[in-house]
């Protein structure tokens, strides 16, 4: 049984449709004097687009499965991933409840109100604030349970969409990578890595699909020794949901870009969204894919990429939260 048999295997709902592009970066390419192709998953056909719509496939069809009614999830205030689960949520006709903590703690009008936290109150989605997503899956089940004795069927999204079940959408897309790209040799691909189900489900994915393509994660969240384990635990857990038995290719972390904390602009980071907007017209966020970008320009900057072949950047989209974040971008 091929992978594609294997993920045929599980419910999904068609969310994302058909396969998102996969385009060459031309001027940046010339900019930065090196191959750079793009993934763009930032085109994801609902809420403006983004990673998380691709896990969403199977989390709620599970959720349909056993019934729920309501998809209870957590996230900061500039959440893709609650933006995109609130969609989900419209769009099958489920109430949707979010956990949200202020993790930069700001009081500025734009984060409060504006990008990703505007478009939940477009969606209608119930917001419970928190102090702080200390223990957010412990969170989730107790706020479940509240919803439960209130006469809802909740069914609790990971935060990010990322456990064995969401990571299976990085393996579908690792599947259009290998398809789309087949006549390039990529060399490394790179990705954020934050929650890690989208970082997880691409190891397992490339490592069956283009071993030869070395998977980098940048960080956005935490240093690469708690990030880790973090990724490998999904990592095996969707390996062995797909039934593969060989050795896991050792997962990369690079966690020089993230600072000053999860949530928080740098100035490598702003540097470049701006860089990408002026030379491909092409929109990267503050929080995610700018500072993944800002990894892959120091890393051939600075000679970390193991070759100069060519090397794919998977756009895990985030752009309303430009509009969050002005103007400190």
């Amino acid at each position: 049984m091929n992978l594609q048999q294997q993920l045929a295997q599980f419910p999904r709902l068609d969310l994302v449709g058909s396969a998102t592009p996969l385009e060459k970066l031309s001027r940046l390419s010339d900019y930065l004097g090196r191959e750079i192709y793009v993934k763009r998953d930032d085109v994801t056909p609902m809420a403006l687009g983004g990673n998380k719509l691709r896990k969403l496939e199977f989390l709620a069809a599970e959720a349909l499965e056993q019934g729920a009614d309501t998809l209870v999830t957590a996230g900061a205030i500039q959440s893709n991933h609650v933006r995109q689960t609130a969609a989900v949520a419209a769009k099958l006709g489920l109430h949707c409840v979010a956990l949200l903590e202020n993790p930069i703690n700001t009081q500025a009008e734009n984060y409060l109100t504006n990008g990703n936290r505007l478009l939940l109150d477009l969606f209608n989605v119930e917001v419970v604030m928190c102090d702080e997503l200390h223990a957010p899956q412990q969170q989730l089940e107790a706020l479940a349970t509240r919803l439960e004795a209130q006469g809802f069927r909740p069914y609790v999204v990971p935060v990010g969409g990322s456990n064995a079940l969401g990571a299976l959408g990085y393996v579908q897309c690792a599947l259009e990578i290998a398809s789309q790209g087949k006549d390039v040799a990529f060399s490394s691909v790179v990705v954020a890595s934050g929650s890690a189900g989208t970082h997880a489900g691409l190891a397992v994915g490339l490592q069956q699909l283009l071993p030869e393509s070395e998977l980098i994660g940048v960080t956005v969240s935490r240093r690469a020794g708690e990030q880790l384990p973090k990724v490998e635990q999904i990592q095996q857990e969707l390996a062995r949901s797909l039934g593969l038995e060989q050795a896991l290719a050792p997962i990369t972390l690079w966690d020089d870009y993230f600072a000053p904390q999860y949530g928080m602009p740098n100035d490598e980071g702003t540097a470049a969204v701006q860089l990408l907007a002026q030379q491909e017209g092409l929109l990267l966020d503050p929080v995610y894919t700018g500072k993944a970008m800002a990894g892959l320009i120091d890393g051939i900057a600075q000679g970390r990429f193991r070759d100069d072949g060519p090397i794919l950047f998977v756009h895990t989209g985030g752009a309303p939260a430009l509009f969050a974040y002005h103007p400190q971008v």
